[in-house]
């Protein structure tokens, strides 16, 4: 189960990922459960994005909501 911190943190990557820093406490956590993944940096940062796993996450809980 994800912490508040952590689902909040995961709509957030979902709806502003360039307003994310990619050494964030919560980004480490959701890397581990695979509900994101840390891009490449094309522009000098890393950029957070949400998996299709994380995506079908949100969806559930939207769902229960």
């Amino acid at each position: 189960m994800l912490s508040p911190h952590e689902l909040a943190t995961l709509m957030l990557v979902k709806d502003a990922p360039e307003r994310m820093e990619a050494n964030r406490e919560e980004l480490g956590a959701l890397r581990e459960l695979q509900l994101i993944a840390i891009e490449p940096p094309e522009t000098g940062i890393p950029m957070p994005r949400v998996t299709p796993r994380g995506y079908a996450f949100l969806r559930a809980i939207a769902r229960a909501c």
